[in-house]
């Protein structure tokens, strides 16, 4: 029997009674009007939900007294000047979007949403609705939530150059859902000049910065989906020179090449001279060679080699640096020795020879090494 229909099947039990089958026919009437006139009700839907990228999700709504209501599924606009989505009416879709589906079970009235290989862009409340009237609807909401792997922004730090006694600030935006922890860690885990090898927080600040200071820092985002992300910011510390020598006195003998070494750090590069007596000696010619050795951290090491040692080579020699921020000079000295000193003289094939601590040599002859050699060796060949 249809609600709202009347079947009046008792008149052939009480034909001989108007008046009763009259009143069984009212209250019937009165009955099923009542029923008719029940408002429909959304009985369930399901509760919000956090999925993964790439996910498939089912969105139920149980509409009670709703047979003869448009019941419709829309997704609502975070911004209210937009207008909301709407994804299907009855058991037919709406919207041009194969990710899409619906199904709907009559004998429980329930009408399921189906969105698959879920997006970021499907994060939003999502309306379960039976439209009563024109302008009248009952509703119920749901939230999707879609985790999201950890992204870190462009306006995060990227590099930085900073002068030695300043203070600098390193920053870190990330986004993704649930919100990114961020953390920072240097190369090779190296100490942080805030203490420890691991800082928390988006910004980590340096004060009264040191060369020691500079390096690889790392800003590391994670929220448990996914990878974390990383980001490496390089902090360059511009610094006035520093002139180490390797040692500070020489000894060569007259006629053989002698070098002398000094190491030099600074940021910016710094131009490196050698001077003697107050001169500054310049390279690539018969009598002078300077050359010049570098690494990633701002070291170089600095050589002058004196081809053939005069008279005039003897003294004192001043290895000197200069860059924007300072002029620094270190000085030592080259000293005549009586017998050729190994190395350098050694490279020239005359002699061989063993430095002593004092910065003395002994020598022995090539040829007496030769004859020597040739000696032990001849009784095993015949």
């Amino acid at each position: 029997m249809e609600l709202c229909q009347i079947k009046l099947i008792l008149r052939q039990h009480y034909t001989y009674h108007p008046k009763l089958l009259l009143l069984i026919i009212l209250v019937y009437f009165i009955i099923n009007l009542a029923k008719c006139q029940q408002n429909p009700s959304i009985v369930q839907i399901t509760p919000g939900q956090t999925v993964d990228l790439g996910d498939t999700i089912d969105l139920s709504c149980s509409v009670q007294y709703g047979a003869n209501y448009p019941i419709i599924w829309t997704k609502l606009s975070d911004n209210p000047n937009n207008a909301p989505l709407f994804i299907s009416k009855d058991a037919a879709l709406t919207v041009y979007d194969n990710r899409y589906s619906i199904r709907h079970d009559d004998s429980s009235s329930t009408y399921t949403l189906q969105v698959s290989k879920i997006q970021e862009t499907d994060t939003g409340l999502y309306q379960c609705q039976v439209v009563t009237s024109a302008t009248s609807r009952v509703t119920a909401d749901t939230f999707i939530s879609v985790r999201i792997p950890p992204l870190i922004l462009d306006s995060s730090s990227r590099g930085m150059i900073v002068r030695e006694g300043e203070t600098f600030t390193l920053t870190c935006n990330a986004t993704g859902v649930p919100l990114p922890k961020i953390s920072w860690r240097r190369e090779n885990n190296g100490l942080l000049p805030t203490g420890g090898v691991v800082a928390k927080g988006n910004t980590i600040t340096i004060y009264n910065a040191t060369k020691d200071d500079r390096g690889i820092y790392y800003c590391i985002a994670d929220n448990q989906v996914g990878k974390p992300a990383k980001r490496s910011v390089g902090v360059e510390i511009e610094f006035a020179p520093q002139v180490g020598l390797v040692r500070p006195r020489y000894q060569q003998a007259l006629g053989y090449p002698a070098e002398l070494h000094c190491s030099v750090e600074a940021s910016p590069t710094p131009d490196i001279s050698w001077l003697k007596d107050g001169y500054q000696i310049n390279s690539d010619n018969n009598f002078y060679q300077i050359s010049s050795t570098s690494n990633s951290h701002d070291f170089i090491q600095s050589t002058l080699r004196i081809k053939k040692v005069g008279e005039r080579d003897y003294g004192s020699y001043r290895c000197r640096a200069i860059n924007k921020l300072g002029d620094r000079q270190n000085s030592m000295f080259l000293e005549r020795a009586y017998e050729p000193v190994c190395p350098p003289a050694c490279a020239e094939g005359e002699y061989l020879s063993i430095t002593t601590s004092t910065g003395q040599a002994r020598h022995s002859q090539p040829s007496f090494v030769l004859i020597l050699v040739t000696c032990l060796l001849v009784p095993f060949v015949l």
